[in-house]
């Protein structure tokens, strides 16, 4: 921008091109810069290199809010110069540039921030230490700001922006002269994503500016977003500048889309064109959720499609006085101010000047600012004019703690103090104070502490739409705590209940999610959860089994304990198996009181009633040893009921075996020159009976000594089901138990098979056959039975086999010599015996 010439006694700095004239501006002891978007269009001007080009000039309608905003920081500045105990004595000056918007012209503004106006000045060695501005408020846009950062910051010059929030500009090594009194994007994104996980949406779209500002704030939205198990169906990208074809295709996108909410991080001016694409056609009923530039821009409330907006915005703020100040303008006062008297002139639709449309009438000095309805003078939502107000006074404040010396009673300032801007940057990063009962101080970033208000468009019964304040989001506070809504909300089409959004409706509790191939993660397909698993709750993205003795229920929601399942005396099948094992107990007594009254009687005597009387008695224990199968398994029944059932089994074989010999002695006895009879009499078949029973008796010893059976939950062959059961402790020793008990009944069955045709009137060979028979048959079957058998089934087996063998012995052996006593006792005579062919 200068040439620069060397004389004897200085260096002489030429501005080479038009300086661009400020917008307002007053002189001052020290002089503060100001950078507003004022208006929204830069007028190109075509260089041809070969004159001094023509100063920069803003083209399309002015912005009346921003024009609010400049106000507001010649309000304040104002303020402090009437202020007694803030920079007394002291004057403050300002230069308040139009940026346009646009880069260009505020690279054009840094520059002159940092090497003043005139088109020649002298200054010691050095042109670049000209600068007039000790500190810059401004821009409005994060793009425009980002130039000025980049500019001013070499040398030093604080730049406090009020609205400029992406995220890129808290980096401290590319901005290390960048302040800011609005919160960070990065906070608002995180407030967003918590607004949108709050509300249980999973499933949006989102649409930004092609900007700074969008980018970067989308992009940190986005993360945060992913974190939260948010999915985007779209995220689309826009400005206000692309042609219309390509609006077009965005609106296109929001329409066929099936997320019902849309995150829209996007400045005014996008937004605005967006939405009057969006109403060309019935406009898609979207549930908005917006950022803080849009959200509380009043120009957009004319939509009322995107009733039930909601968002987050700048904490609603007084600032007393500002109003009055605003509508004071004399008619002197805007005449004089190109910019004034261009807003008023579009305010009233009126010309100032006499002849300059010939289309508009000349304003006549009757028109009433008060009565205006215009973003202007619209003061009843303060929010982003008390971030202006405070970046003026956190300026103050620093060159009140540079140039101010504070004494007991007084302050003292020194207007003559050859002030630095880098004096000013270093004091800004300390400054701490409250303006109006709302704190301004800076962190590490040059970043205020983010609070937000959660604003609604609610449709007020005229039709209108206001905007209220339903909650806070406040980043000081503790994580999960930030955000909080205390008022009733109005959702997109009026209506009070949430809407929902989302990909897949929620999985419920039993099932569990399945990513669909090639779509987000918010989009799945719900699956039954497996035999044996459970999920308790809703989206569960798993399912996990239930404890070892608990069960799902039918809805696979809940565990619920496993029923134990035993043979209980109060189930049919037990009260059957009972029922007969009484019965056959009771069969042996009252044959053994039989036999016992019909002792002399010969069909009693043959085959030595003793071993008769001895079989009943074991025949009794084995009816009555299946009863302790049934019920409960305890350690002691668990260890009764195998070795009680091997040891009467072993008794009754032992008895029948001894019987079965006794047959053949007695036929061999009766042979000539037989003595056999006394090797095997009474004695003997005594001791027979109880060494074949002893065997057992040590097998059973060993087994319970080594290894006993216990009672155990069998949780392996029902899934859904405990099984309550006595486990072998040995296996060895329950086969030997039992393989003893068959090779008994094997050799019995032999020698009763070799009996059998022995000619004898009460020859029992014959029945101890058939009864050796109905036993192997019985054990032999019982055997793949156990096995196989699940369950309390396996004890029923078991005790079937008992009983059946039991009432085998007792039928075959006994019932036909009962027959014999009690219907035909004239068989039961010594003669018929004789007699009997």
């Amino acid at each position: 921008m200068a040439g620069v010439s060397t004389e004897a006694s200085s260096v002489k700095c030429t501005l080479q091109s038009t300086p661009h004239l400020p917008a307002f501006s007053m002189d001052g002891d020290f002089v503060i810069g100001g950078v507003f978007s004022i208006h929204y269009q830069l007028h190109i001007v075509i260089y041809n290199y070969t004159t001094k080009p023509e100063p920069s000039r803003c083209g399309g309608s002015l912005i009346a809010r921003e024009l609010r905003f400049s106000r507001a920081m010649i309000f304040a500045i104002e303020e402090i110069n009437n202020s007694t105990e803030l920079l007394p004595g002291i004057k403050l000056g300002y230069k308040i540039f139009d940026s346009c918007a646009s880069v260009p012209m505020a690279v054009d503004v840094a520059f002159q921030l940092s090497n003043g106006q005139d088109p020649v000045f002298y200054k010691g060695r050095n042109c670049s230490s000209s600068g007039v501005v000790i500190a810059a408020v401004g821009d409005s846009p994060s793009t425009p700001s980002i130039s000025i950062s980049r500019i001013i910051g070499p040398f030093n010059i604080p730049l406090v922006s009020y609205f400029a929030t992406c995220a890129c500009l808290s980096d401290k090594q590319q901005h290390p002269s960048f302040f800011r009194t609005i919160p960070s994007d990065q906070f608002q994104a995180d407030a967003l994503a918590k607004l949108v996980k709050h509300f249980g949406w999973t499933w949006i779209g989102a649409v930004r500016s092609d900007s700074d500002y969008g980018n970067y704030g989308m992009a940190s939205f986005l993360d945060v977003a992913q974190r939260e198990g948010i999915c985007v169906e779209y995220s689309e990208a826009f400005s206000w500048t692309d042609l219309h074809s390509n609006i077009q295709r965005v609106a296109e996108v929001i329409r066929r889309s099936s997320a019902l909410v849309v995150v829209a991080f996007i400045a005014s001016a996008e937004m605005k064109v967006l939405l009057e694409e969006l109403a060309r056609e019935p406009p898609p009923l979207r549930q908005w959720i917006g950022s803080e530039v849009w959200i509380t821009d009043p120009n957009l409330m004319s939509f009322s499609f995107c009733a039930g907006a909601i968002g987050v915005g700048i904490q609603r703020s007084v600032i007393p006085g500002l109003r009055d100040f605003l509508l004071d303008l004399s008619p002197t006062e805007v005449a004089a101010s190109s910019v004034l008297t261009e807003f008023w002139e579009e305010a009233f639709n009126c010309t100032l000047t006499e002849n300059a449309d010939p289309k508009k009438k000349v304003c006549d000095g009757t028109e009433d600012i008060e009565t205006l309805k215009n973003p202007y003078t619209e003061t009843s939502q303060l929010r982003v004019t008390n971030m202006v107000y405070k970046a003026v006074y956190a300026i103050a404040h620093a060159i009140h703690n540079a140039v101010c010396q504070e004494t007991n009673l007084t302050t003292q300032c020194d207007k003559h103090f050859r002030l630095e801007s880098k004096q000013v940057l270093l004091k800004l990063k300390s400054v701490s104070f409250s303006q109006n009962g709302y704190p301004v101080s800076f962190d590490a970033n040059g970043d205020p502490v983010a609070f937000y208000e959660l604003v609604n468009w609610q449709k007020s019964e005229s039709g209108v739409i206001d905007l209220v304040t339903v909650g806070y989001y406040d980043a000081s506070l503790p994580k999960g705590q930030e955000l909080h809504i205390n008022r009733n909300i109005t959702w997109v089409k009026g209506g009070t209940k949430v809407p929902v959004s989302l990909c897949t409706e929620s999985c419920p509790p039993g099932t569990r999610k399945m990513l669909q191939k090639g779509k987000p993660i918010c989009c799945y397909d719900c699956i039954p959860c497996p035999e044996g698993e459970i999920s308790n709750m809703t989206d569960s993205p798993d399912c996990f089994p239930c404890p070892k003795e608990f069960w799902p229920n039918a809805e696979k929601d809940a565990c619920f304990p496993k029923p134990v399942e035993f043979l209980s005396f109060d189930e049919v099948l037990a009260i059957i198996l009972a029922t007969f094992s009484v019965i056959g107990a009771c069969l042996s007594i009252i044959t053994a009181v039989i036999f016992f009254h019909h002792r002399t009687t010969p069909i009693v005597r043959a085959n030595n009633s003793e071993l008769s009387f001895l079989l009943l008695f074991s025949l009794t224990l084995c009816f009555l040893c299946s009863l302790t199968f049934i019920g409960a398994p305890s350690e002691w029944s668990c260890m009764l009921r195998h070795t009680s059932f091997g040891i009467t089994f072993v008794l009754c074989i032992s008895c029948v075996l001894g019987k079965t010999v006794v047959v053949l002695m007695a036929f061999k006895a009766t042979l000539p020159g037989s003595n056999v009879m006394k090797w095997f009499g009474p004695l003997q078949q005594r001791m027979t009976v109880v060494s074949l029973t002893f065997i057992q008796i040590l097998i059973c010893t060993i087994w319970l000594l080594l290894s006993p059976p216990f009672p155990m939950k069998n949780l392996t062959t029902y899934k859904e089901k405990i099984i309550l059961e006595c486990a072998l402790g040995s296996a060895v020793g329950f086969w030997a138990v039992l393989g003893y008990i068959g090779l008994l009944a094997v050799f019995c069955f032999v020698l009763a098979v070799l009996a059998r045709k022995l000619p004898d009137n009460f020859n029992e060979a014959k029945m101890i056959t058939f009864s050796m028979l109905i036993f192997c048959a019985v054990w032999i079957t019982f055997i793949p039975a156990y096995v196989s058998s699940p369950g309390k089934f396996t004890v029923a087996v078991e005790i079937f086999a008992i009983l059946a063998s039991s009432f085998g012995l007792i039928l075959c052996i006994f019932a036909p010599k009962c027959f014999i006593i009690i219907f035909q006792p004239e068989k039961n005579s010594r003669k018929y015996l004789i007699n009997k062919k």
